[in-house]
């Protein structure tokens, strides 16, 4: 699905359950609302087997799952996921500290060394995009732009800054 091939077939807002992801601080907030700007400004998502959007997405979290509810346009319920945010566990760890190293290289390393990590950060990111694809198979269409902007999010809604 390429991003905004069936204007249908996206997302036009995204919230966070407040409830059960809780609010972070000012850095934290700052970066899950450029993850969730970035989100709608360019995506592809379709629910399998269902006839179309716009959609809207609440995100929670239950235990270690991502809580995905989706309702079209005027608000009503189409479907609800559950992801287990177990077999990302490995590539969020490795992200995190992958952009520690990077933000710390920016300050005394040179232009090769952080293209360097750079290169790795976005390889990180791009598994990660792979594996949501994967996981979401069946249940949830996403482009892979969407997908690295949705892991973009997930980061956002772990990172502690």
């Amino acid at each position: 699905m390429a991003p905004e091939s069936n204007r249908k077939n996206r997302l036009i807002s995204i919230t966070l359950d407040e409830a059960s992801i809780g609010r972070g601080g000012p850095e934290q907030e700052h970066e899950r609302a450029i993850a969730i700007f970035d989100l709608i400004e360019g995506n592809g998502f379709a629910v399998t087997g269902h006839s179309g959007g716009p959609y809207a997405l609440t995100v929670g979290l239950i235990t270690n799952k991502l809580a995905l509810d989706i309702r079209n346009e005027q608000g009503e319920p189409v479907t609800a996921h559950i992801l287990s945010l177990t077999p990302f566990r490995r590539i969020v760890k490795d992200y995190f500290l992958i952009c520690e190293s990077y933000y710390q290289a920016i300050r005394t390393a040179s232009p090769s060394q952080i293209e360097a990590i750079d290169m790795g950060r976005r390889g990180l990111h791009n598994e990660a995009a792979d594996l949501l694809i994967e996981r979401l198979e069946g249940k949830i269409e996403v482009d892979f732009d969407t997908a690295r902007r949705l892991f973009t999010l997930i980061s956002a809604l772990h990172w502690k800054g």
